[in-house]
């Protein structure tokens, strides 16, 4: 009896002696846990660069003393630490552990977003090979062999043909412009014809008033081919003291923000940080302007977009007669996305409408205001032929879209759990030459001043005109804007004022002494 007694005591400080060793092994994993997390959590937070040296000074000390708590009281002091105090500090500890987990979730998410939109992408330029319904042609195998058009005037349609000629072996022609391009596949001269997506887009829309291409066509390959590093680093100037020019293009491109599209907004930015002061500039899309580097017949500013942004950009240098330092360039190709994040937006219309998106879906739309989900968004952003001012509407409604979402996103609370996602969405839409420390230094700065910005809003104006255009050839007039020169000067000597530095107080007494 006795030595089964003894062997229940063993057997017991055994347990207990495991127990022991368990629990102070469990303890140290979870200050370990602990100290990684504060330790990634501070470098996340110190690659966002959201926050100044004072404010992360405060957090690490925290974080820091979190810790020294969580190894005094569960590892150094553990044998006379009571069983209350080190519950309280194994809780406090999976608190920091949870908490610097959901923090990491946003500031990664925000410093991928920061990588993905300042991040160099080459701009890719999507072709299509263009048939006749009629034609046997099914696929680009049987074209081998066989006569295909291509436009002399697309300065990139060298590098189309030897992508092209990656896949089948052809037989290139090269037409001076698009109207006999065109009829060389309506006459069948060419089995087929290699344009650019955009310009087929232009070719089938009758929102110009004419008719340039049989309806009777179809695409049997599209392929892409890459422009090369264009939109490099433009300026380096101090974003948070130093006045800058900045150039937004708007596209609703289905291909993505690193396609060549038409750009449908052009917003010129001038904005002067001292003084908190921001000045937009519209340039309507149909205004007629010369493209850079080109004589002779000009174009439409959207056809712009069509060889580059860098080409938009320097073609609104030459117009307004300045210097552009950054670049944005914004697609609405994922808005649907994002809007289903939310769980729709609120949009007003001032047309009653419905409205077939690209998958069939109808979307009617009343007067007033009301709530649409994310197709529904993007058709009503597309939509310009419902409206007497076409594609002007358009762009108010594309504004009221992204107005919406932000008003969305700053409004409700529910949301903020789901801001990583949306970040992630997002970084598909925008691109641009800022650098991430640009960006978080702006940031920072309104984070730190909280300051009110002053928002002038001027457009371009013009009377409507047809003419013929660079990108479509002189046989074909469209629908152009012919500027007014005195909104141009409006606009120049406006932006030219944004961009003056703000004078000192003892300037300004100098002036008035004078």
């Amino acid at each position: 009896m006795a030595k089964k007694n003894h062997k229940i005591q063993n057997d017991a400080k055994e347990k207990k002696t495991a127990l022991k060793s368990w629990s102070l092994g469990f303890k140290v994993l979870l200050v370990l846990v602990q100290l990684i997390v504060s330790i990634l959590l501070v470098v996340s937070i110190v690659n966002t660069g959201l926050i100044g040296e004072l404010t992360l000074g405060i957090v690490i000390v925290l974080l820091a003393a979190l810790f020294a708590i969580s190894c005094i009281w569960l590892l150094v002091r553990h044998k006379v630490t009571s069983a209350t105090v080190q519950v309280i500090c194994i809780v406090l500890s999976v608190v920091v552990i949870i908490g610097g987990l959901l923090a990491m979730n946003y500031t990664d998410a925000f410093n991928g977003f920061l990588a993905k939109v300042t991040e160099p992408r080459p701009e890719m330029k999507q072709y299509g090979v263009l048939v006749l319904d009629k034609s046997e042609i099914q696929g680009i195998d049987e074209l081998q062999g066989k006569s295909v058009g291509f436009l002399k005037a697309d300065p990139k349609a060298v590098n189309a043909e030897r992508k092209l000629a990656e896949a089948v072996e052809i037989d290139a022609d090269y037409y001076e412009d698009m109207n006999t391009l065109i009829e060389t596949l309506n006459g069948g001269i060419s089995e087929a014809i290699v344009l650019e997506t955009d310009r087929i887009e232009m070719l089938r829309e009758g929102s110009d008033g004419i008719k340039t291409i049989d309806e009777a066509t179809r695409v049997v390959y599209y392929f892409e081919i890459e422009l090369g590093d264009e939109q490099a680093l433009l300026s380096n100037k101090e974003v948070t003291s130093e006045p800058f020019v900045v150039y937004i293009s708007g596209s609703d491109s289905r291909n993505g923000v690193k396609a060549t599209a038409r750009s449908d907004v052009n917003i010129v930015a001038a904005v002067n940080p001292k003084e908190a002061k921001i000045l937009l500039v519209s340039i309507p899309r149909d205004t007629y302007v010369q493209l850079h580097g080109t004589t002779g017949i000009k174009d439409k500013l959207t056809h712009a977009g069509v060889y580059g942004i860098d080409m938009s950009r320097m073609t609104i240098e030459d117009f307004l007669g300045i210097n552009i330092d950054y670049t944005i360039k914004v697609s609405f190709d994922t808005v649907v996305k994002v809007v289903d994040q939310l769980d729709g937006i609120d949009i007003d219309s001032d047309l009653e409408m419905t409205l077939k998106t690209e998958d069939g879906q109808l979307c009617h739309y009343v007067l007033g205001r009301q709530h649409v989900n994310g197709d529904c968004a993007l058709r009503f952003a597309r939509e310009r032929k419902s409206y007497e001012t076409g594609d002007r509407h358009r762009g108010e409604n594309q504004q009221q879209v992204i107005a919406s979402i932000i008003e969305r996103l700053s409004k409700s609370k529910d949301y903020l759990l789901k801001i990583p996602s949306i970040l992630d969405i997002a970084a598909d839409s925008f691109e641009t030459t800022f650098t991430r420390d640009n960006i978080a230094k702006f940031i920072r700065m309104q984070l730190t001043n909280a300051r009110d910005w002053q928002v002038e809003s001027i457009a371009v104006n013009g009377a409507g005109a047809m003419e013929p255009t660079y990108s479509m050839g002189a046989n074909w007039p469209l629908y152009v804007m012919i500027p007014f020169e005195d909104t141009v000067d409006n606009a120049r000597q406006k932006i030219n004022e944004y961009l003056l530095e703000p004078k000192s107080e003892s300037e300004n007494q100098n002036e008035v002494y004078n």
